[in-house]
């Protein structure tokens, strides 16, 4: 199942209304934006990519390495590691004036890391130690790019077009989990994992490319002298202080923490335990991901009807429930696979509507010379979170079962909606108005 994009870059995600004026002619101004439809292409080829490393990656280590529940628990953590220096690698990034250079260096980076792998398969010396080094040398690449990103975003569309941007962006990123998977899937069967894994490599240099080419003003730089220890403290400190962005925080957190539980072993529970070929899973998946594009495009309209607020708070209560559906798969291949696309639906549908309004009211409500470090202090919690789940999600498979540990990871990630019940952000129905807070 698919996880909240990072706020407040989308972003993805990460995990994100209707536009605050008229409908139609903000829609009109960002179809014929070229610099948008610029960076709109770089982010769908590069998701499409994605969604074929993410089936790949554990099906390498589950089919040709023969890993055990918690070598690939393991494994996911290695992928979110790197988050937890996302504050720093944030306060780094604030000093730099021109986010681009990052971003472009980060997606040529992951094109070579993923590069080695059908290398290393060709050489017959692929190991699960090379899998473990590039998922954290590629995830501190994306870490990189999303915290660049968070302040890129605010210059790439007016303030008037953050919902709609980010509810565009969020549309593709579903696109991808449809089509994607299922892609990824037969393309593994057909061309094995790591060959397959050359579509993402070529995805990020598509981007790298595409990125190259957008004339963006540059912001200003974080050119403070104090230490970069003293600036990341400063960047926590307006995190937690902040009403909208310590609520968001806790409740991002708490649905990361016991969603990457159960997801840690999503793959490998429809590999052995529902008995899933590789190209059915991937179709499992893209079928269900249908949901995402549901959920993205009926963001802005739902956010109209009953509030942001309420919106994303009950995002955060449906999206980890929806996980403790594909324990319920029982019967047919056929029902088996269309019951891991039901839940993907569900999870899919609730996680836009828990991203798209909360990444925008993020973006709305943070100071524009804090954007990175805030994104990157918040990764260190939200996604730094990841890894601890992955490795007690693969622990726990192993101790109690995967099925049991998928029913505790969509248990655990209601408890996410408490920390909103209290907060300003339950409260708001709409973004016009919101301001970030005096310094």
């Amino acid at each position: 199942m698919t996880a909240p994009a990072q706020p407040p870059e989308p972003p993805a995600a990460p995990i994100s209304s209707a536009p605050t004026g008229p409908e139609a002619p903000s829609a009109r101004s960002l179809w014929r934006d070229r610099q948008f439809r610029t960076f709109w292409s770089a982010q769908g080829v590069s998701e499409f990519g994605d969604r074929i490393s993410e089936l790949a990656l554990p099906l390498i280590a589950v089919t040709m390495l023969d890993a055990s529940p918690s070598q690939v628990g393991f494994l996911t953590a290695a992928v979110w590691l790197p988050n937890l220096a996302s504050l720093f690698i944030g306060t780094w990034v604030d000093q730099h004036r021109d986010k681009r250079p990052l971003m472009i260096a980060a997606d040529l980076v992951r094109t070579v890391l993923l590069l080695s792998l059908p290398i290393a398969y060709w050489l017959d010396i692929l190991s699960l130690g090379q899998l473990y080094a590039i998922a954290i040398l590629a995830g501190t690449a994306h870490v990189v790019f999303n915290t660049a990103y968070a302040s890129f975003f605010v210059r790439l569309v007016k303030r008037e077009q953050y919902l709609e941007a980010n509810s565009k962006l969020a549309s593709t990123r579903s696109i991808s989990f449809i089509a994607g998977p299922a892609a990824g899937g037969l393309l593994i069967q057909w061309l094995t994992a790591p060959i397959a894994l050359l579509v993402d490599a070529l995805s990020f240099l598509f981007s790298a490319l595409q990125v190259s080419r957008l004339k963006v003003e540059p912001g200003t730089a974080d050119d403070t002298e104090e230490p970069l220890l003293t600036r990341a403290r400063a960047g926590m400190k307006y995190l937690l202080k902040h009403p909208y962005l310590r609520a968001s925080l806790g409740c991002a957190t708490t649905v990361n923490f016991f969603n990457m539980i159960g997801l840690a072993l999503l793959v490998l529970f429809a590999s052995r335990n529902l008995g899933l070929p590789a190209g059915t899973i991937g179709v499992a998946f893209g079928v269900g991901a249908s949901g995402g594009l549901v959920g993205a495009l009926a963001a802005n309209r739902l956010t109209r009807l009953i509030g942001a607020g309420r919106l994303i708070a009950l995002g955060s209560v449906v999206f980890p429930a929806a996980l403790g559906i594909v324990v319920l798969a029982d019967g047919p291949v056929w029902v088996r696979a269309a019951t891991l696309a039901a839940a993907e639906f569900v999870g899919g549908f609730a996680v836009m509507c828990f991203d798209v309004p909360l990444n925008s009211l993020q973006a709305s409500v943070t100071h524009d010379h804090m954007r990175s470090r805030v994104a990157g202090a918040f990764s260190s919690i939200n996604y730094g979170v990841r890894p601890l789940g992955a490795v007690i999600g693969g622990l726990l498979g192993t101790w109690l079962g995967v099925r049991e540990t998928l029913l505790i990871s969509a248990a655990g990630g209601l408890l996410a909606v408490l920390w909103l019940l209290p907060s300003p952000i339950i409260r708001t129905h709409d973004l016009d108005g919101l301001e970030p807070p005096a310094m």
